[in-house]
């Protein structure tokens, strides 16, 4: 059982220890797997958006270490509202929406049954 491990505070020291490594090659592959970047030409006018690791210990229920993982994210608290960018949008879905459309759907599913 893992009481502590500590995760590393910098791509620096996350690449002294192998186990790390393996977590940042399985995050590049799960990006590629899933297109989730394309490679474009930056325009000359515009700042690139920064990048960086974010690493984690995930642990089972008795404490022991299930995984390591690494995590890379774009720097968007760099951008700039109107210089960078001029919506924003987070995917998030509301609790009592779920709720309406899973009642709604048993509703229609019993219905079927009638």
């Amino acid at each position: 059982m893992a009481l502590f491990t500590s995760e590393p505070q910098s791509f620096e020291e996350a690449t002294r220890e192998e186990k790390w490594i393996e977590a940042m090659n399985e995050e590049i592959k799960m990006i590629e797997k899933n297109n989730t970047w394309e490679l474009v030409e930056k325009p000359e006018e515009k700042e690139v958006i920064g990048l960086k690791w974010v690493y984690k210990v995930k642990y089972n229920e008795d404490g022991s270490i299930q995984k390591y993982k690494a995590r890379l994210v774009a720097k968007g608290y760099s951008q700039q509202p109107g210089i960078d960018f001029n919506e924003t949008y987070a995917p998030v879905v509301r609790m009592e929406t779920i709720r309406s459309v899973l009642a709604l759907a048993a509703q229609l599913k019993l219905q079927s049954f009638n």
